[in-house]
């Protein structure tokens, strides 16, 4: 990671299932007019399959699709465009893949404990990822280190404090002309 980071022009925002990543990403972006990609819709169709059958993924099965996620944020570097992108990133490696050396991409880590986490899960419908491998997300987490410069928001907090922080955090420093015209 480089010590001094640009402007942000997109952001990658973690945490295990169930944090809200998709939440909080998708309204940041609509507050800044940015870009928006769930990361889960990037996952090879095996994976998809293995975690809905109740098994954690392993480095083998995250590799494509942290390629993929790194993939999307160059190919939007490239246009000069901005965004958000959800990804789990629960591992500093997966981090180092996803974020690495692009200083105009910043970390942000949805924080909170594995009750609050659990129970959101429970009442979740329809989503691939089953509440069982809640603790397998929770084990393998490493929250991130200081050097990463990650912006860390509560869980706890609602989500329109959450996410009016989170803008406010990411614009510090925009130039919105910097980016290509989203829309």
């Amino acid at each position: 990671m480089q010590e001094h980071r640009q402007a942000a022009r997109i952001a990658v925002i973690m945490g295990v299932s169930g944090s809200g990543k998709t939440t909080i990403g998708r309204a940041v972006a609509r507050w800044l007019g940015w870009l928006f990609q769930e990361g889960d819709a990037l996952h090879p169709p095996e994976n998809i399959a293995k975690m809905k059958a109740g098994h954690p993924l392993d480095d083998q099965d995250r590799a494509p699709w942290l390629a993929a996620i790194a993939a999307r944020i160059d190919e939007w570097r490239r246009r000069g465009e901005c965004g958000v992108v959800t990804c789990s990133a629960l591992k500093r490696r997966y981090r180092d893949v996803v974020i690495g050396d692009r200083p105009d991409v910043r970390l942000v880590y949805l924080e909170g404990s594995q009750q609050l986490i659990g129970e959101r899960m429970a009442s979740r419908r329809d989503h691939f990822m089953p509440a069982s491998l809640l603790d397998s997300q929770f084990a393998a987490l490493e929250p991130p280190a200081p050097e990463e410069d990650a912006i860390t928001v509560s869980v706890d907090a609602p989500v329109d404090t959450m996410v009016a922080q989170l803008a406010a955090a990411l614009a510090t420093g925009h130039d919105p002309h910097r980016c290509a015209l989203t829309g």
